[in-house]
């Protein structure tokens, strides 16, 4: 694996070398290296948890691991930051722990001997410069590279990048306790930018898009928030959507026609309020602007292209209601918005990210401006709040040791 492949050039080697060193330092012996991204998802907000279609990049910042295989059955996780992790193979089926990292660890067990695979014992150490709970997805490239060290060691590495993401969306819904949709761990095993449907959940439609967007960079900026207490916000997004679904009998968004949905939109307000009908229009427009997104990036069709990233912010802002959490008076998303639409004076582009509530925008900003984006951002939600990324083409992965 070609590391200029995943990093682009000039990359950090003494980091690589550095979590090597500290393998060493704790376990002794040999270990390879594996490496999980993060992601940005560029369009499809809120909409893949209800079977949507969605446009997701893998980027170029990741967790990064140097782990061996042991011999005793002991599996200890010693991740930078974070308490050290120690379970013993074979004890999966404990659902207690929510929140909390074992849990992915256990969830990702316990799918992988469901499977009838039967992992063992890992010596690892992990370090990342992914944003924590800030909408880049930090919790599903942990998942994804766990799921990948273990398919590596026990399972042949045969699992294919929608099993990697399968397995960690199990853990992260049913042993973490978020409700997510298969977006976010999609994106991180497949890597690059993909148009994904998730009309058959089981087999969703994965088509890679080849990123030609000149001229441009893509500037992620944490406003501060912290996504670890929303989970009840992003719960009823989804609980309000599938309301709706529901009084047409189904259980999804995707199975409703919009025409039968505008013809009972008087009812369904008079049954569910304004709020789930808001949400589920934009859930029907999302999924129209995604593929429109997705023509303009195979015909190179910039303004289109940014056009589509414009409007979605404006319906997550407006339709989606997902910038301002409920009772909080800091209101980074909005502020953030508010000063990219002032900097970018018409230009580029700038959206909600992710889950939204808190965390962060996504801008796609004119080369010439991006150091003074940059610059303005950092000196309201402070230093190293806005970082430049690029898209990582490469999803979970080995690497070479260095």
């Amino acid at each position: 694996m070609d590391l200029e492949l995943i990093y682009g050039k000039g990359y950090d080697a003494e980091r690589l070398k550095a979590i090597g060193r500290r393998f060493e330092e704790e376990f002794g012996g040999e270990y390879l290296l594996f490496s999980s991204s993060g992601r940005i998802e560029i369009l499809g907000n809120h909409t893949d948890h209800n079977h949507g279609k969605v446009l997701v990049g893998a980027i170029n910042q990741d967790i990064l691991a140097a782990a061996a295989k042991r011999d005793d059955g002991r599996i200890i996780i010693k991740s930078e930051g974070f308490h050290d992790i120690t379970l013993t193979a074979g004890e999966f089926d404990n659902r207690g722990e929510w929140g909390q990292s074992v849990a992915l660890v256990r969830g990702v067990l316990y799918k992988l001997s469901e499977m009838g695979y039967k992992a063992g014992g890992l010596s690892c150490v992990m370090t990342s410069n992914v944003f924590k709970g800030a909408g880049v997805s930090s919790s599903a490239a942990y998942e994804v590279l766990v799921a990948k060290i273990f398919s590596y060691f026990y399972c042949g590495d045969s699992l294919t990048p929608l099993q990697l993401a399968k397995v960690s969306q199990f853990a992260e819904r049913e042993y973490f306790g978020k409700p997510c949709g298969l977006l976010d761990q999609c994106g991180i095993a497949f890597g690059g930018v993909n148009y994904i449907d998730f009309g058959n959940i089981d087999d969703p439609e994965v088509q890679t898009i080849n990123y030609g967007i000149k001229g441009y960079d893509i500037v992620i900026t944490n406003t501060g928030g912290d996504h670890s207490d929303l989970t009840h916000e992003y719960a009823a997004i989804k609980e309000d959507m599938h309301e709706v679904s529901r009084r047409f009998g189904r259980e999804f968004l995707r199975e409703v026609s919009y025409e039968d949905f505008k013809e009972n939109i008087p009812r369904l307000r008079k049954e569910l309020g304004g709020r789930a009908v808001l949400r589920a229009i934009h859930f029907f427009e999302e999924n129209i602007r995604v593929k429109k997104a997705v023509e303009a990036l195979r015909r190179i069709d910039v303004d289109g292209f940014l056009c589509c990233v414009n409007l979605s912010g404006e319906s997550s802002y407006k339709l989606l209601q997902n910038c301002y959490p409920c009772g909080g008076r800091e209101q980074g998303i909005p502020l953030a918005l508010e000063l990219s639409k002032q900097i970018l004076k018409g230009r580029g582009a700038a959206r909600v990210h992710g889950g939204g509530f808190a965390g962060t925008i996504i801008a796609f900003v004119p080369e010439d401006i991006t150091q003074d984006y940059i610059g303005q951002m950092s000196e309201v939600f402070g230093a190293k709040s806005a970082v430049k990324v690029s898209i990582r083409n490469v999803g979970a992965t080995v690497l070479p040791n260095v």
